[in-house]
């Protein structure tokens, strides 16, 4: 079975190449999806099971536009990944940027990621989708 590293590897380049149908092929059927964030930030939520997991990546790819988006550590024990990095971004709706070091804890189970959750500077976030 492929380690739990290289299966969140494989999402992230599929992210990278706004890939959201090999995204899903790596997701568990009961993934849940956590970004916290208040509501002004579209994808700020939980995200339960598949068809809601395809939204979240779709909704964030839909609403920002990547500059940067650089996994600069990945930290793996047992079933759990966690990755560092840093981001660059522009909110599509409001033209303003979002610029953030983030940090994603990722469960593994059976080969494909059974919880994300994604943890940022949110303020700069909420700031970029305030009108």
């Amino acid at each position: 079975m492929i380690a739990p590293i290289d299966v969140t590897k494989n999402v992230f380049e599929a992210f990278g190449a706004h890939d959201v149908d090999t995204i899903v092929q790596w997701l568990h059927r009961d993934i849940e999806v956590e970004f916290y964030g208040p509501d002004v930030i579209p994808y700020a939520r939980t995200w339960k099971g598949l068809p809601e997991a395809r939204k979240f990546f779709e909704t964030v790819l839909s609403s920002v536009d990547i500059h940067q988006f650089d996994p600069e550590e990945f930290i793996c024990e047992g079933n759990k990944v966690v990755v560092t990095g840093h981001l660059r971004l522009t909110a599509k709706s409001t033209g303003k940027g979002i610029e953030s070091d983030f940090a994603h804890v990722i469960t593994v189970a059976d080969g494909k990621w059974l919880r994300f959750r994604d943890f940022m500077n949110t303020v700069e976030a909420a700031n970029a989708f305030s009108a």
